[in-house]
């Protein structure tokens, strides 16, 4: 009998005094469900360097997966951010869940400068406008946990090009949106559907569109 193939997909645990994160909240309600074909496994990464990719190598060995979508928060954003490079360095502005805060470190020591996404961002992006979703494609991953993540995710599979893998950056949740003056905030339910057609298209996607989606600065 044939094997399903697996979308691993991961969400961050709650940070910073949140009871919640959107990004878990997103990836545990796909948990399970049937994408083109492919079955959602979830897993939830710690909002620690080192221990959050010793978490994601560990989930990648469970599920042998087909495709890998890592899902971040980045608060202050009002798009749904298709990540295009992880960039080989660590430079926190705060400490990590663990209290670590590296300033300047290579992600992997000696490893290339950058990584780009393997995922058809383009084509997930017109994807998810004629849904009517907000996106955009982000030149940025940051420099902190989300990045380490994403960095660490493209350098693991960096010989097994048949896996394509990268990262998503979602919006705060209302109700977090709600305790920052000026804030944006994108339903959970939003964002678990804009999920479901960003893995549809990845799956059933095999060339990139050519889309214009730079950025001046």
């Amino acid at each position: 009998m044939k094997s399903i193939p697996t979308i691993l997909l991961t969400g961050f645990e709650p940070f910073d005094g949140q009871s919640t994160n959107p990004s878990w909240d997103a990836a545990i309600t796909l948990h399970g469900k049937r994408i083109a074909g492919h079955r959602v496994v979830a897993r939830r990464l710690p909002v620690a360097f080192g221990a959050s990719l010793k978490a994601l190598r560990a989930a990648l060995r469970e599920t042998s997966p087909a495709l890998v979508v890592c899902v971040g928060l980045a608060g202050g954003r009002e798009r749904i951010s298709l990540e295009r490079v992880a960039i080989n360095v660590d430079d926190a502005r705060i400490p990590d869940s663990q209290g670590r805060q590296p300033v300047d470190e290579a992600i992997v020591p000696g490893g290339p400068a950058a990584y780009f996404s393997t995922l058809p961002i383009k084509s997930m992006l017109a994807g998810l406008r004629d849904a009517g979703f907000p996106a955009e494609v982000s030149q940025t991953a940051g420099t902190y946990v989300c990045n380490h993540v994403f960095y660490g995710l493209m350098h693991a599979l960096r010989r097994r090009r048949n896996i394509r893998a990268g990262f998503i950056h979602i919006p705060y949740s209302p109700e977090q949106a709600a305790g920052i003056p000026g804030a944006f905030g994108l339903p959970v339910e939003t964002v678990t559907e804009a999920l479901r057609v960003c893995l549809r298209i990845v799956v059933t996607t095999t060339e990139d569109q050519r889309l214009a989606a730079g950025a001046e600065h």
